[in-house]
């Protein structure tokens, strides 16, 4: 006591700190435990469904495939093409089938091509084989005029309507309903008669020429070749341009293809010599008239059914 007495005041406060720090437990830090060289348990979840495939939708009138009187879809048909191969009109195809846009058929799909209520099994519904198919759809307008507008494809294709042009008669998607029955019903009652004046500069051919070419100068007049009605006027068909197709009975159908201008329109009654178009050049390279016969649908020799000059 004698010493600390002698010890300053100072000296005595820091000594008392220090007694005191050596009595209070230190703090200590908080610790965080960690696993070396583990690592952390993968979180598990339940595995993901697999979703179930659903089948394959059929495809319209596929229960018919095979049987006489359909058509089953090939790659590169089009509605109107079907229907001359097969000798109808495609306004009656589209309305048989139910359709409700004529420009969308499925491969696979299979097509009645006969009417209701006929005997298919009577009827020969094979269509034959083309290596030109349609590729333009039923819009309803007007034929080209212009020989030299081209489309896209490269096929003649409307500039503009002049004086004697006409309009197909139906819009996209919208079928009409009106008769296309034809004007005479026995085969041996058609009269025929030639269907241009020109010189025939190409025979027929069933694989490279289904018809006859008729050789003339751009809007040399074009003539029905017989009493019928108009199954189809447009340009439709690719390889065909501008083209009328008129139907005489339940078998016989004319076509003329390539005209500059076309005079008639669908589901008109037409006279045979009556003018129906102007020759043209339209989706070919030089003016003419491509004219076939069909019966059935088949391709046939116009030489064998017109008269002698």
């Amino acid at each position: 006591m004698q010493h600390l007495h002698r010890l300053p005041l100072v000296g005595i406060s820091v000594l008392l700190l220090a007694l005191v720090g050596c009595t209070v437990p230190p703090h200590r830090a908080p610790v965080e435990e960690r696993t070396v060289g583990k690592p952390p348990a993968p979180t598990t979840s339940a595995p993901a469904a697999t979703p179930v495939a659903e089948p394959p939708k059929p495809l319209p009138g596929a229960e018919n495939a095979g049987k006489p009187g359909y058509y089953t879809v090939k790659p590169g048909d089009t509605l109107i093409r079907i229907a001359l191969d097969n000798g109808q009109s495609w306004r009656e195809l589209a309305r048989w089938n139910g359709m409700d846009n004529p420009n969308i058929i499925e491969v696979g799909q299979v097509l009645r091509v006969v009417p209701p209520g006929v005997d298919a099994s009577s009827v020969s519904t094979r269509p034959l084989a083309s290596a030109r198919v349609e590729s333009r759809p039923l819009d309803g307008k007007a034929p080209a005029v212009t020989p030299s507008a081209t489309t896209a494809s490269g096929a003649s294709a409307p500039s503009g309507a002049t004086s004697g042009a006409v309009a197909s008669s139906s819009p996209t998607g919208v079928v009409a309903s009106a008769p296309t029955a034809p004007v005479i019903k026995d085969d041996d009652d058609i009269s025929w008669g030639w269907p241009a004046a020109g010189q025939v500069v190409a025979g027929f051919d069933e694989v490279r020429n289904k018809g006859l070419a008729f050789a003339g100068k751009a809007g040399d007049p074009v003539f029905a070749a017989a009493d019928g009605r108009v199954m189809y006027a447009g340009a439709g068909l690719r390889g065909y341009g501008n083209m009328i197709i008129i139907k005489h009975s339940t078998n016989y159908l004319t076509a003329y293809a390539h005209n500059q201008t076309l005079l008639v329109k669908e589901d008109q009654v037409v006279r045979k010599g009556q003018k129906i178009a102007e020759m043209g050049d339209t989706d070919t390279d030089r003016v003419k008239l491509h004219f076939e016969v069909r019966k059935q649908g088949k391709p046939i020799d116009p030489a064998k059914l017109l008269p002698n000059r």
